[in-house]
């Protein structure tokens, strides 16, 4: 069974199956675009390499550190070395103890980084790097703020004014409530009420919780707690700014604006209203990678985009492409040129337009040119198979110990049949042989050591005479046989 087992193995790992399998393997990778490697071709790693994995950092996080290596090497003179695998590399700040710094961190901050330790072992220089990639992340918590002002004028330039004057003083809620207050979106139209000659300003106030130091209370460095730490600071800020913006359009009801123009006018607030919302910030998705905050917002890697309060990451569009983490938007390709697929993430993805129409037809010619070769090799495939194994089991039984004497066995037996059926043709040729023709009294044996056959009975045969048909002895018969 054991030997079957192998012959049955060794048909199947034909060089022949495994080659077949690997080219369909590489087609159908080719055809969707991906580059991935076969698990037999996979590249070995050496020892002095090490993947950390994945590392969060929270958005303007007033300061993070990351040591090089995630256990303390307790080695003599160390030396560190950080390098950021990025188009654009930045000057990274590192402690005398390897340790990178983040201040304020960005989402531009993300990325790939790696750290080398070097020391002396022995009198040997050994050195180990490290890899982490670094993605940006932040809380869902904000406020969306609506205010409508009556105005009699509705130009940009006095529109600009407002907002600017309006922004300053916004400043000074920023700095006490430690948050971010920015206005978005304006729009102007005429006032539906009986007032005649006046315009209605809509203006759009985004609330963020990460204002300067927000944060100045969590431990970013304690990671089981440093989530639900910054959810309780950012709903607390948001509290606060919420009561001071309600009272702030309160006591300021009328901005009053001035210009070369206009003596001056004024822009009355009528309307507040404020929404706490759990939205992303733009270039941000919930991607679930967090495990410890599944509902927070992780920055969007190059390739792909998030608008403003979407919350998922979606590829590029064919035609775009995205160079850095965190963008809101894709960049078009220039000259009229295309991307092959989405998810472009380099500038060098943009080819002719005309080139990418020829690539695309042929990419949906290669699925059909795939489902006519498939059976072919298949088809060969399988007699190669048969063919394996018929030469093996025949190698199989001519290499197998009782083969031969199998075959010395069989042709002996032949050998005494053979002879039995002259002496039965001999006793009906000749009639009157007499007791030649009994064949009762033949005693054919085979002896045990080789292939010599003696026969009893021989001697009571008649002799043969001219009228009768002539018969062969046994000795004759041996030697023709």
């Amino acid at each position: 069974t054991a030997q079957w087992g192998r012959m049955f193995s060794r048909c199947l790992v034909s060089p022949w199956v495994l080659g077949t399998v690997r080219i369909l393997i590489l087609v159908l990778c080719n055809c969707s675009g991906q580059t991935v490697s076969v698990p037999w071709d996979l590249p070995a790693i050496s020892s002095q390499q090490h993947q950390e994995g994945l590392v969060f950092i929270h958005t303007e996080s007033s300061l993070y550190s990351l040591p090089c290596s995630p256990v303390e090497m307790e080695v003599a003179d160390p030396t560190y070395h950080w390098v950021q695998d990025s188009t654009a590399p930045r000057l990274l700040s590192v402690t005398k103890e390897g340790r990178l710094l983040f201040r304020h961190f960005q989402a531009g901050d993300s990325g790939n980084y790696s750290c080398t330790i070097s020391y002396m072992r022995h009198g040997i220089l050994v050195s180990q790097t490290f890899h982490y990639s670094i993605f940006g992340y932040h809380v869902p918590e904000g406020l969306d703020t609506v205010l409508l002002f009556h105005s009699k004028l509705c130009k940009d330039e006095w529109t600009k004014s407002f907002l600017l004057g309006l922004q300053k003083k916004l400043k000074q809620l920023e700095i006490q409530h430690h948050c971010k207050l920015q206005l978005t979106d304006t729009f102007c139209f005429p006032s539906l009420s009986n007032r005649s000659n006046e315009f209605v300003v809509q203006v759009q106030l985004e609330v963020s919780p990460f204002g300067p130091l927000w944060d100045e209370h969590c431990n970013p460095q304690d990671t089981e707690m440093v989530t639900d730490c910054y959810h309780k600071t950012a709903q607390h800020n948001l509290r606060q700014v919420q009561l001071t913006l309600t009272r702030f359009f309160k006591e300021h009801k009328s901005f009053h604006i001035t210009g070369a123009d206009n003596p001056g006018t004024n822009f009355t607030n009528e309307f507040v209203s404020i929404l706490q919302t759990k939205q992303c910030s733009g270039g941000y998705g919930q991607t679930k990678q967090l495990q410890r905050c599944l509902n927070c917002c992780i920055v969007c890697p190059p390739g792909m985009f998030s608008s403003p309060k979407n919350n998922q990451c979606s590829l590029c569009p064919v035609g775009t492409y995205s160079l850095v983490y965190g963008v809101g938007f894709c960049t078009p390709c220039k000259d009229g040129m295309i991307t092959r697929v989405p998810g472009a993430s380099s500038m060098m993805d943009c080819v002719n337009n005309e080139r990418t129409k020829q690539v695309v037809l042929i990419m949906h010619k290669i699925p059909e040119l795939i489902l006519i070769i498939s059976p072919v090799l298949i088809a060969v495939n399988f007699l190669l198979i048969l063919c394996s194994c018929y030469w093996f089991c025949r190698e199989y039984q001519m290499s197998s110990p009782g083969a031969s004497k199998m075959t010395g066995i069989t042709t002996r037996t032949e050998r005494v049949t053979s002879i039995f059926k002259i002496f039965k043709q001999s006793s009906q040729a000749s009639p009157d042989a007499g007791p030649a023709g009994d064949t009762s009294h033949v005693d054919t044996t085979t002896s045990q050591g080789g292939d010599e056959e003696h026969t009893r009975g021989a001697q009571n045969l008649a002799p043969v005479t001219d009228e009768t048909t002539p018969v062969l002895t046994l000795e004759d018969r041996k030697d023709t046989y």
